[in-house]
């Protein structure tokens, strides 16, 4: 049996059973771990409120190699990063930063440099005033790191070097209006390109805090179509965000 100690967020769980829960960590020296948490669900739990989304800890585990599930021996918490769970709008954002970890990285794949990000990241949302600007530099950011950054230079079909008139997205980077026909690609604008590669080279203070103007929207709309592509599907906290925001514009109609 292996003994695995190592600091972790975790980065989601669900139940397993009539008390355990499966809880997946995010770990500096291991990657993606997922692991039973035995009797965490019961009133009296050992683990208490440990195993809550975003919390930071030391996770020691075992291993016994005969399934892809370690059995979480304790897990003790040095920041549980409770603000993240008390306003929707940060609540979503930090659940996106977080499910784009869980779901673009492969088990025990060590990412310490990815793992330094996300908590640099969750600190930063529990004070940004702008937690949606904190999210869209970590996804720029995560991208670059798992090497998935779409190519904003030229044209990733006939290699005509960017700026070119009218730019799409497609899956790997930027193409210009000759190649798009045929292609699953959407529109750019400029402004958008220049501000996603600003907030790459920019260093990490100045990037939570460069203004983006107009082209925030459509910056973070071309992050989710980019992360679905690579996940397969849509990120389901990008839909609550979206109902969020839906429902916050309603309130703010009918007051």
């Amino acid at each position: 049996m292996g003994l695995g100690a190592s600091a972790a967020v975790v980065v989601g769980s669900f139940p397993l059973g009539e008390s355990d829960r499966v809880v997946t960590f995010f770990t500096r020296e291991f990657g993606r771990v997922r692991g039973v948490a035995k009797a965490a669900r019961r009133l009296k739990s050992r683990f208490g409120g440990a195993l809550e989304l975003f919390t930071l800890g030391e996770l020691v585990f075992f291993d016994t190699g005969r399934s892809e599930l370690v059995r979480v021996d304790h897990f003790d918490v040095t920041h549980p990063f409770a603000g993240l769970r008390e306003n929707l709008e940060v609540l979503g954002e930090a659940a996106w930063i977080v499910e784009v970890v869980a779901r673009t990285t492969g088990e025990h794949d060590r990412q310490p440099a990815l793992y330094g990000l996300l908590v640099r990241a969750l600190r930063a949302m529990e004070v940004a005033p702008r937690p949606a600007r904190v999210a869209v530099c970590f996804g720029v950011r995560c991208l670059d790191l798992l090497g998935h950054r779409p190519r904003l230079d030229r044209c990733v079909e006939c290699g005509r070097a960017y700026p070119f008139p009218r730019p799409s997205l497609a899956e790997g980077g930027l193409v210009c209006e000759t190649c798009r026909p045929g292609l699953d690609a959407v529109p750019v604008a400029p402004a958008t390109v220049a501000a996603f590669a600003r907030l790459g080279a920019a260093r990490w203070e100045e990037a939570i805090a460069s203004p983006v103007g107009r082209a925030g929207p459509e910056l973070r709309a071309v992050l989710d179509t980019h992360l679905s592509r690579l996940i397969g599907q849509p990120t389901r906290s990008g839909r609550f965000i979206r109902e969020v925001r839906r429902l916050s514009e309603v309130s703010g109609e009918r007051r």
